[in-house]
């Protein structure tokens, strides 16, 4: 498993011309193709640097990688803060949103999936 964890996030909510701003991870488990790693923060970012909300961008990493490189699977975790629940609505200061797509074998093993979360939860 190859695991790329707290790449900084920045984008602008479709919905509410605000931003959201946080961290991705991103985990594949390769088959023959391996990239290297600055190639996913750069993939990252070709999605979020664009008017997006945080369930397609979530889902566009997972999908793109997997579509490429052709993995055994792709597991993609977003947790973001939006300027529009922070500044305007509901007015949550401390809310984070939190996304996945899993693919391949982070949807369909549990044992990959769960190291997938452990792995994402521990401190570097």
């Amino acid at each position: 498993m190859v695991i790329v964890k707290d790449i900084e996030i920045f984008s602008l909510c479709e919905h509410h011309l605000l931003p959201f701003f946080g961290r991705c991870h991103v985990a594949y488990v390769p088959t023959e193709k391996v990239i290297g790693l600055s190639k996913i923060p750069r993939l990252v970012d070709v999605f979020a640097r664009r008017l997006q909300i945080q369930e397609r961008l979530t889902t566009q990493i997972a999908e793109t990688i997997m579509e490429y490189i052709k993995p055994q699977g792709v597991g993609v975790i977003i947790e973001a803060k939006h300027l529009c629940m922070i500044m305007r609505g509901v007015e949550k200061q401390n809310s984070v949103a939190v996304t996945s797509a899993m693919l391949g074998v982070f949807k369909d093993c549990d044992l990959t999936r769960a190291e997938f979360l452990r792995l994402v939860r521990e401190k570097s």
